[in-house]
């Protein structure tokens, strides 16, 4: 059994909330999750300062964390910065790497980044960076569960509402699931759900908001995160929300997906 921590739109910042920042940490060195996922908008505004504190708290996790950043991670009033060079400040005061794998013999978890410079919002892949993403998941261990990380939603489910997903997500999705990706983890959407696979297409799991107040849809007001068990035959994902009184992140729901056939990788 392999365990994921999955998180998503921390947002460092005005927004941001130390408490459940804290709250989360516990949760690490409590349950010792083989793997902490980010997937994206770390900060709010991508300034100097929000970036360092959110390379101070995963630091600090003390466990492998994989990241890529979101459209928050890209300056949204700093015009020039944002055309030109659009994750500079995330280089400089957060990581030199825009994406941070993680892979063994059992697990395989790469990041790609669907942000861009002229984005406000919304998302993209484009051929170069499935190729890469192509490259990467080829390259793991033939037996590792393979998993792909991004910020915005890449698949085009009912869950997404009036969200579009990012474009060439679909494009991305078919190569995922030709190299047997079975997980898709992403944000953005500031709530959380699971789209089981269908056919070939891996499950789509995304969470809310996990350490800012900006919980949206049948999140308002809430925050949240995943907590992902890959069995031998089944995988696990239980969507834990914040309870206040509780002083703790507490399952609301519990998905089991059955884990497909091993078949060979195009």
């Amino acid at each position: 059994m392999r365990s994921l921590l999955h998180l998503s739109d921390v947002h460092f910042g005005p927004l941001h909330l130390p408490e459940l920042a804290e709250a989360v940490t516990a949760l690490v060195e409590r349950e010792r999750p083989d793997v902490v996922v980010i997937s994206g908008d770390l900060t709010q505004r991508a300034k100097p300062g929000q970036f360092r504190a959110a390379r101070a708290w995963v630091a600090a996790l003390g466990c492998p964390v994989v990241f890529a950043p979101g459209n928050h991670d890209v300056p949204l009033w700093r015009v020039w910065e944002r055309l030109f060079d659009p994750f500079g400040a995330w280089r400089r005061h957060f990581s030199p790497a825009l994406e941070r794998d993680h892979v063994d013999s059992e697990l395989a978890v790469v990041a790609v980044t669907t942000a861009f410079a002229w984005t406000t919002k919304h998302g993209r892949l484009r051929p170069g960076q499935i190729a890469d993403l192509e490259r990467r998941l080829a390259a793991a261990p033939s037996a590792a569960t393979r998993i792909v990380v991004a910020h915005h939603p890449l698949g085009a489910v009912p869950e997404l509402g009036a969200e579009p997903p990012a474009r060439g997500g679909a494009a991305a999705l078919a190569r995922c699931a030709a190299l047997g990706v079975e997980l898709v983890l992403s944000g953005h959407l500031h709530h959380g759900f699971v789209v089981p696979g269908a056919g070939e297409r891996p499950a789509l799991v995304h969470t809310g908001t996990s350490t800012s107040s900006r919980g949206r849809g049948r999140e308002r007001g809430r925050n949240s995160l995943n907590w992902i068990e890959v069995g031998a035959e089944t995988t696990r994902v239980e969507r834990r929300l914040w309870q206040p009184a509780a002083g703790r992140f507490e399952t609301a729901e519990r998905i089991d997906l059955p884990r497909p056939p091993r078949r060979p990788r195009r």
